[in-house]
């Protein structure tokens, strides 16, 4: 379904756990792992923030946002830069 745009309506969020669409609220990615620290190597997010997410305001969700796309390690990015990727 189209919204009236060009993009395509993912908010959904059919395509979010795929690959990580900036359509979908949460950072997540369905691959929930934590190794040595407290980040989520999926998504990027603290512990703290993944599990208070929902309590979260705009502001501070935009913030987080703004943290792991500048870090771009987690795997959310990854499979974004492969999807994105020219065959």
């Amino acid at each position: 379904m189209n919204s009236g745009n060009d993009k395509p309506n993912t908010l959904d969020g059919s395509h979010s756990l795929s690959t990580g669409d900036d359509e979908s609220d949460s950072p997540c990615i369905g691959v929930c792992t934590t190794l040595y620290d407290e980040i989520c190597q999926g998504c990027g997010r603290t512990l703290h923030e993944v599990s208070n997410w929902v309590f979260l305001s705009d502001e501070e969700k935009a913030t987080v946002w703004k943290r792991i796309r500048t870090e771009g390690s987690a795997q959310r990015f990854q499979r974004q830069a492969q999807e994105d990727k020219p065959a």
